[in-house]
């Protein structure tokens, strides 16, 4: 007996089994939720003289551990790189830097003072003017670069 993804969410196979409804709000945690429900409706409501292939519910359930750990590393490279922009935005503050306005028409330049981080990524503070980072053009320090010394001969070894 196959049970429709209705019949599954509604409890109605003729019956007036109802599952428990997810007590997460999460979009992903509702998904697992409903995907485990399915799950034991399909093995609860099938026909004992005909069952499921059980190598079809090892497949399932390999997947679902895989996509479950898929979502782990991406929710782990997403705080990775939260933090290593952070550090990066971090070591600018004092940078010489130019940016464009808003609007697209003038640049400016100035040295950044701080950064906050907001919900769209750092904000830096240039000169009392809140710039976020995507309206940097250049940056550069505050001190000019000087070469290192030369020493020795500059040809080639042989």
């Amino acid at each position: 007996m196959t049970i429709s993804a209705n019949e599954a969410m509604t409890g109605t196979t003729g019956t007036t089994t109802a599952f428990p409804t997810p007590s997460t709000t999460s979009g992903t945690s509702k998904d697992k939720q409903m995907f485990l429900e399915l799950m034991v409706a399909q093995l609860r409501y099938q026909d004992p003289l005909n069952p499921a292939d059980s190598g079809e519910f090892l497949a399932q359930s390999a997947q679902f551990t895989s996509l479950e750990k898929m979502q782990d590393v991406s929710d782990r490279v997403g705080a990775l790189l939260g933090t290593q922009m952070a550090f990066g935005a971090g070591a600018m503050v004092g940078q010489q830097v130019s940016w464009i306005d808003a609007d697209g028409a003038t640049t400016h330049t100035g040295s950044i003072g701080g950064v906050t981080f907001g919900a769209e990524g750092p904000v830096f503070d240039i000169d009392g003017a809140q710039v976020p980072l995507a309206q940097l053009l250049s940056v550069g320090t505050t001190t000019p670069v000087t070469p290192p010394p030369t020493t020795g001969s500059t040809t080639p070894a042989a």
